[in-house]
């Protein structure tokens, strides 16, 4: 038998500076700072901002030789404020200077895929021998870094980023999970060939069933291997407002539910301690999940390294292949709405789809109006409708579900009301004995909550349903929170969840990046600026990012593309593709329009 209940995946512990990182400490979180590190004063006040709003470590891009003098002087200014803060180097292309801010910092973090490979040679096509030799190279180059880090007591972070896997990668795994699984491993197996256990594993992405799927892959080649090292958990690029938090909680999540991840950080285009609450929030969720009334265990639990949504039949306009609904309360946006009241059940008409309590709805039988019941009320068989009947259950009503009846109408949408404490593990559950009993009725989640605002109703609700939809569980999703979070507001949410785990997308998709010293325009803004002019470009996905490193990769299948290039110059791209370069950034958005309208994809608000 597999368990499903809560525990965390077990971890050797790395000490960050004074602040130690594994299982046996509670989920750290951290930030990026965005700022220039020669701007002494400012990256020092920076840093402080960050830790006093909660964080556990900061990180500093480190893109030259030059910034690593600066580090070390943030450093020095921080320890004569006594501010013991770990910091973080985040490396990317230059292996000289991964070795020479290791002797500043605490923890170093690498990106395979630009580490120590060589650029595109026009080719994805690499020999056995060619694959053999970047291995060979990587030990060579990468090793000495891992001798400094040892010698100096310094961390390291092997961060794999889906968007700038190396060619050599790509040509043996493509774009993939299992490609960025790999990427990692083959740096992990020289950590290990050199008995080196001071290392943290990432996994990021800004497409969030990539990154969680990833991430268990990586996992799951870490167990086959003997390894335990912790887990840094994030969904780059993730944006901001509510879309940057509710892909982030989705992402990060679904993982938390899994037992997985030691460090986390909510990767928001705002400013960098507005991360930390939100970060605080998630990790605080998953604190009350130790020690909760056990479930049972789970023959054959749904494969979590494999999507595949769950094949179901066809209700009105629920399940089969058609995208997961939501169901709302007096909301102009959801697909059905639930009306409690008479005068509700008696204005159903053609041009709204109303869900009814079922004693109203044996009164009148509107035609746009669907009754509510539970399993109790459609046994008894006073009435039902030719269409649709939504009929409630919970965890208890399993063992006495009247299977026969009701697992073989076809017009049945089962509603699953969520009661307990770990609501993924409940959800894996439900699918399992649903697939034990030959079900294929469709199942809309309906989970209750009391958040006292919309960002925390977005951080839970996300947190404890997206890891559901991701692994292709749900037809429907039925989200309800007390006021004073409107009810406009709740079907956002549940529009937003669907949207970050691409189960449904029902409006325009922004990615874009956190910023951080390698930005050279005003990210924030531009993206505020962006989104205002294409917000009511439903479907399309435009990515903002703020510089070359990981953009144009995380970007790929992004309709349109505003990528930093150098100081005051952007390209923009077009599936994946470089369009204009060399573009002033005064004139960029202008452009970007401009180009949409060329390619035939705009339309007017």
């Amino acid at each position: 038998m597999t368990s499903i209940n809560y525990r965390r995946r077990e971890t050797v512990t790395v000490n960050i500076g004074l602040v130690p990182l594994g299982s046996g400490y509670p989920i750290r979180v951290q930030s990026m700072a965005n700022t220039l590190t020669s701007d002494i004063e400012e990256s020092v006040r920076q840093c402080v901002r960050i830790m006093a709003a909660g964080a556990d470590y900061v990180r500093f891009t480190v893109p030259s030789l030059h910034d690593v003098r600066h580090i070390k002087t943030i450093r020095e200014r921080l320890l004569a404020e006594g501010r013991h803060v770990p910091l973080i180097a985040d490396v990317h292309f230059s292996a000289d200077i991964a070795l020479a801010v290791a002797d500043h910092v605490d923890k170093v973090r690498i990106n395979p895929g630009n580490f120590c490979e060589p650029g595109n040679s026009g080719s994805y096509e690499f020999t056995d021998a060619e694959y053999s030799e970047g291995i060979d190279r990587i030990r060579k180059t990468f090793g000495l870094l891992v001798d400094k880090c040892r010698e100096r007591g310094t961390a390291l972070r092997v961060g794999v980023n889906h968007g700038s896997l190396s060619w050599r990668i790509m040509s043996r795994y493509g774009d993939t999970p299992s490609g960025m699984a790999e990427s990692a491993m083959e740096f992990l197996r020289i950590c290990r060939e050199k008995n080196f256990s001071k290392v943290v594993v990432s996994m990021k992405a800004s497409n969030v069933r990539v990154m969680v799927q990833a991430t268990r892959l990586v996992v799951k080649k870490m167990e086959e291997e003997g390894m335990n090292y912790p887990l840094h958990l994030g969904v780059t690029e993730a944006g901001e407002g509510e879309d940057g938090r509710i892909k982030s909680a989705a992402g990060i999540g679904a993982l938390l539910y899994d037992g997985i991840g030691d460090t986390i950080r909510v990767s928001l285009t705002e400013d960098p301690e507005r991360e930390i609450p939100v970060a605080l929030k998630l990790t605080g969720h998953f604190s009350g999940l130790a020690g909760h009334d056990p479930l049972p265990g789970i023959e054959n639990p749904p494969d979590p390294y494999v999507f595949s949504r769950r094949q179901t039949t066809v209700s009105g306009i629920i399940g089969g292949h058609r995208v997961p609904v939501v169901i709302g309360e007096k909301s102009s946006q959801a697909d059905y709405n639930y009306a409690d009241t008479h005068d509700a059940s008696g204005n159903a008409t053609g041009e709204c789809r109303f869900i009814i309590p079922y004693e109203q709805w044996l009164k009148n039988r509107p035609v746009s109006g669907f009754p509510y019941l539970d399993v109790w009320q459609y046994a008894e068989g006073k009435g039902r409708s030719a269409v649709s009947n939504f009929v409630r259950i919970t965890y208890p009503d399993l063992d006495s579900l009247h299977d026969d009846l009701v697992y073989a109408d076809k017009s049945v949408i089962l509603v699953y009301e969520c009661l307990h404490r770990n609501v993924q593990s409940e959800l894996r559950w439900l699918h399992y004995r649903l697939k034990q009993a030959g079900c294929s009725l469709p199942v809309v989640i309906r989970a209750k909550y009391r958040e006292r605002d919309a960002e925390s109703l977005q951080i839970r609700s996300a947190a404890d349903l997206g890891g559901t939809f991701i692994d292709g569980f749900g037809d429907g999703l039925w989200l309800i929170n007390d006021p004073p979070v409107t009810g406009e507001d709740v079907v956002r949410v549940a529009f937003g969840i669907l949207q970050a785990c691409r189960s449904r997308i029902s409006r325009t998709e922004f990615i874009s990046c956190p910023s951080c010293g390698r930005t050279n325009f005003n990210l924030m803004e531009t993206l505020s600026q962006v989104k205002k002019a294409t917000s009511h470009l439903k479907g399309m996905k435009i990515a903002v990012m703020g510089c070359i490193v990981n953009g144009p990769g995380e970007m790929a299948d992004a309709d349109y593309g505003y990528v930093g290039s150098g100081k005051g110059k952007i390209t923009l791209y077009r599936s994946g593709k470089v369009v204009k370069r060399g573009i002033p950034e005064g004139e960029a958005v202008d452009e970007l329009i401009a180009l949409i309208r060329e390619w035939g994809d705009w339309t007017d608000p």
